[in-house]
């Protein structure tokens, strides 16, 4: 008997400001990533999500009212901020700790001396915009797309270093920081020059790549998240692979989720990661597919309302043939780990609440309620797999009568 669950991340589809944003994230105020894109949007058309039922928490004028086909509620983020790791290990189950929030600059000579006492050849190119540069083409430094002194990135250029040292790089700077997370990342065609001139300060001081500019997702694209206080023996795709289910990580699920024995699929297009998910069902009998969906959160960092709408739409064409695939036993999760609101005068993630939609034939649409955390969809996957729970989290799915 066929049983497979489809889990899919709409990186930063938020759809409104947290209840504590006014306090600990002012800037965000009025921040609502889902509705912002359909009141602006030139176009926008969404039937299969329609289907499901996202109007019953969007109440939209350009969206059709409909019976929905999925149950539907919201998610609070636990974590602080609004983070894609930190909100990927939480809807995995983990329970959000609090890390350090410092700049790099502040254990740049640290790490420099830890990379020194590895071996590797480091310097700090220009000091009036410090960062490391590990020869032959590796930046350290901030992350500039996401929250001030959360998040450090280890940036390469694969054609003339190989994503296996890059990492290994990465781990020794995780060793010596206590920040919420550090990216080891790099991709192939562009130069260590190219990477160098692409180092940018940002208004508040932040020094690192600028990587979307750097051209270092365009060509076999490469990442791993290295995070603090997580442990994967306590998230859901390790307890299932532990019991026998098989799992598969899609698109950037794969980057940041850690789990020994799951089947990995890389891939940052849309329509690519979609199709993955789409074939990877059409072949699986039992087990979890977990796919993310990483363009919408780059538009939001782009503020285009427009580019954001034509991923969402890329998205639902997707979906409408991956229903019909569906069987009784089957369960299709959709939700998202923040906001990313275009429209918000900022270029950085929004922190937002997020949609969660759950679908199964046997079971009748009805609201979910206003839960208090993104790691109800693990402990939810561990009810339908009937599995440990992990460490965090409440399911929704026995509530269903």
């Amino acid at each position: 008997m066929k049983k497979r669950a489809i889990l899919l991340i709409l990186d930063s589809l938020g759809v409104g400001a947290m209840d504590d944003v006014p306090k600990v994230r002012p800037r965000d105020v009025g921040a609502d990533t889902f509705r912002h894109i359909l009141d602006q949007a030139e176009q926008i058309e969404i039937p299969n999500l329609e289907k499901l039922g996202i109007n019953q928490l969007l109440h939209h004028p350009r969206l059709r009212n409909q019976p929905p086909l999925a149950s539907w509620g919201t998610l609070n983020l636990q974590h602080e901020g609004a983070d894609s790791y930190a909100g990927h290990q939480e809807i995995m189950g983990t329970r959000p700790r609090k890390p350090v929030r410092e700049p790099f600059v502040k254990v740049l000579p640290r790490v420099k001396k830890a990379l020194q006492n590895e071996g590797y050849r480091v310097e700090v190119p220009n000091p009036d915009l410090p960062y490391l540069w590990v020869n032959p083409g590796v930046v350290i430094g901030d992350n500039i797309e996401t929250d001030y002194g959360q998040i450090y990135n280890v940036s390469a250029a694969l054609d003339v270093i190989s994503f296996a040292e890059v990492l290994k790089i990465g781990k020794a700077v995780r060793e010596e920081v206590r920040v919420n997370r550090v990216i080891a990342l790099g991709g192939e065609g562009i130069s260590p020059e190219h990477l160098r001139q692409n180092v940018e300060r940002r208004e508040d001081g932040l020094i690192g790549l600028n990587s979307p500019k750097s051209g270092v997702y365009r060509k076999n694209y490469q990442a791993r998240h290295l995070g603090y206080g997580v442990d994967p023996e306590k998230q859901i795709p390790t307890l299932l692979v532990r019991a026998g289910w098989p799992v598969h990580l899609i698109g950037k699920m794969q980057d940041v989720i850690t789990c020994e024995g799951a089947e990995t699929l890389p891939g940052v297009d849309t329509d690519q990661v979609m199709r993955n998910v789409r074939n990877r069902f059409s072949q699986l009998e039992r087990g979890l597919i977990a796919a993310t969906v990483q363009e919408t959160d780059l538009a939001g960092h782009a503020e285009d309302v427009n580019r954001y709408a034509r991923k969402i739409m890329q998205v639902d064409r997707h979906l409408g043939p991956l229903l019909d695939q569906m069987g009784e036993n089957d369960l299709l999760l959709i939700s998202a780990d923040h906001g990313n609101d275009p429209t918000a005068g900022h270029s950085q993630h929004t922190r937002e609440k997020t949609f969660i939609l759950s679908y199964n034939q046997k079971r009748p649409a009805a609201f979910l309620g206003h839960r208090s955390t993104l790691s109800d969809i693990a402990a939810t996957l561990s009810q339908f797999f009937r599995v440990p729970p992990p460490e965090n989290g409440t399911g929704f799915y026995k509530e269903r009568k």
